[in-house]
């Protein structure tokens, strides 16, 4: 790796700083000295052990490392925006950038797939990120702008990855690879299936590497800063519930137990202060006669709060099951920071699932399973919290207190149905604190369907579009 100037590592290295700090990552002027000492003793020769320091002075968990694989990637590529250590010999790219015609051959694709092959199979990292830049140098041009000195304007082109591995499809290498290992006996003691899972993650990983050099590429042209913020994926915490695929939602899962650790510990420390009550002025008085008058050391009268009880109410239809899946997996893994928890979930009829939180199966089936075992929905399956809280307050009533608080968790879409604000009434008139969560942004809430202002004007809303904001809502919102 080329080593840059001394003004364009500090340039370098605060661009990827604000960069991270866009994606959420708390990090201070303190981490970024730390980088900047990192960058003076490792220097820039090796450069997966420049990302290893970098990695260590700034970040402050594992699940932050994806983003700042991406972001690093950008702010300091290989060569530092140099093409040679990517590809010494860069090959031909061809007159015509279109697919051929069915039946015409294609000699770059065919060669850059045989050698493809050849890399995956010896297992090959270096030679699959210098085949990532020939892919993307001969497959990933658009537009006009694809490449600094074409005449074209910046904003008029550009790389994709998705395009390149389109034309070069690796996937379908597949059976070549697997028969290229077996004949040459260069593959481990395992099964056609196991080896063929091995073989699909080394696809994984080339995919990986072509749309990083893409990502470079289009830096090059547009600015590192304006690709971070625009193509780098968020940590699975700022993850929006709504739009948030399955992958996504598996990496939220296995944030439930952290998370909730982190936010029992907030809720004690709470818990500790609203014990101590107010200032008790005779034993305070009494204490300051051994300091000449003087009131160093206050008494408080000593309060003894009883623990809150926790009341869920969720939609888990399909709009908003992710929402209410991690919520109700969180709440339940929180349990005893709460006397009692019992939650409830609701398509357009409310049934009692407390129970199925307790069974201990799969995180990820459990929606599935509440939709199946559970009486959630009547003769229609669209959502209707008209009925929904209508049911609750008829038929489950008596799980509200005067120590309970009450999370309602759903989008508030109602399907222009009737939204039953008077059994909404009664359940906050029960309750001691009533809370909805709308995983929507509020300048959603007058649109369409939505009946979220008019149950906002009942009880109080709040906007819970990721796990982050969710942890916050808990730990400043539920009662100590």
């Amino acid at each position: 790796m080329t080593a840059p100037q001394p003004a364009d590592t500090a340039a370098r290295l605060t661009g990827l700083v604000r960069a991270l700090r866009g994606h959420g990552l708390r990090i201070g002027p303190a981490e970024t000295v730390d980088a900047a000492a990192v960058l003076d003793v490792l220097g820039f020769t090796d450069r997966e052990r420049m990302r290893a320091g970098l990695a260590a002075a700034l970040l402050r968990s594992e699940g932050q490392r994806t983003v700042f694989d991406a972001a690093f990637d950008l702010f300091f590529p290989l060569g530092v925006g140099t093409l040679e250590a990517v590809r010494a010999d860069p090959p031909p790219v061809p007159d015509d950038p279109e697919p051929p015609r069915f039946g015409r051959p294609d000699p770059l694709r065919e060669q850059l797939r045989d050698r493809l092959a050849a890399a995956l199979a010896a297992d090959d990292r270096a030679a699959q990120a210098r085949l990532a830049g020939e892919v993307v140098e001969a497959f990933g041009r658009y537009g006009t702008g694809g490449s600094p000195g074409t005449g074209g304007s910046p904003g008029t082109g550009g790389w994709s990855a998705q395009q390149a591995l389109g034309r070069l499809a690796p996937e379908t290498l597949l059976a070549r690879v697997l028969a290229a290992l077996r004949e040459g006996q260069d593959a481990p003691d395992l099964s056609d299936l196991v080896l063929a899972d091995e073989i699909r993650r080394r696809i994984r990983d080339f995919r990986a590497l072509t749309a990083g050099e893409a990502r470079r590429r289009v830096a090059e042209l547009r600015g590192p800063e304006r690709i971070a913020e625009r193509a780098v994926a968020p940590t699975p915490d700022l993850v929006d519930f709504l739009y948030a695929g399955r992958d996504q939602l598996a990496e939220l899962r296995r944030t439930v137990h952290p998370l909730a650790r982190k936010l029992a510990t907030r809720l004690a420390a709470r818990r500790r202060r609203a014990a101590r009550g107010e200032i008790d002025l005779r034993r305070t008085l009494r204490r300051s006669l051994t300091t000449g008058g003087v009131p160093l050391r206050p008494a408080y009268r000593l309060r003894r709060p009883a623990r809150p009880e926790l009341v869920l109410l969720c939609d888990v239809s399909g709009s908003v099951a992710g929402f209410a899946d991690f919520t109700m997996l969180l709440v339940q893994a929180m349990s005893e920071q709460f006397s009692k928890v019992r939650v409830f979930a609701f398509v357009n009829r409310t049934a009692e699932v407390t129970g199925l939180l307790r069974g201990g199966d799969d995180p990820a089936r459990l929606a599935a399973r509440i939709l199946a075992e559970a009486e959630v929905t009547g003769y229609h399956g669209n959502s209707d919290y008209g009925s929904a809280l209508g049911g609750f307050a008829e038929h489950h009533l008596d799980a509200v207190g005067p120590r309970t608080c009450v999370l309602v968790l759903g989008d508030a879409r109602n399907n222009q149905r009737d939204p039953n604000l008077d059994a909404l009434r009664r359940i906050d008139a029960r309750a001691r604190r009533v809370f909805w969560l709308n995983p929507e942004q509020p300048s959603l809430w007058p649109t369409g369907d939505s009946a979220a202002l008019a149950y906002a004007g009942v009880v109080e809303m709040h906007s819970c579009r990721n796990a982050r904001r969710l942890g916050e809502l808990i730990a400043r919102l539920l009662p100590v």
